[in-house]
């Protein structure tokens, strides 16, 4: 291993910025406990298991069944 590298010539990735953006979003105490377990059981951070979650169901385009009393 060099004792310097030389980045003078380096360029940024220009698919960093695009791949996640950073939001506020309000979600139930219990909704977050349940993939804080899960993230503990798979190793995987809960915040991660949202995305993935959410992620997937934006792919496969699940709708929420929503009724209103």
């Amino acid at each position: 291993m060099r004792k310097e590298y030389n980045f003078s010539h380096a360029v940024k990735n220009p698919y960093a910025r695009s791949l996640k953006k950073q939001i506020t979003i309000r979600i139930d105490q219990d909704a977050i406990s349940y993939f804080k377990i899960m993230a503990s059981e798979t190793g995987i951070s809960y915040q991660n298991l949202i995305n993935l979650y959410l992620a997937d169901c934006a792919k496969n385009r699940k709708k929420l069944a929503v009724k209103y009393s």
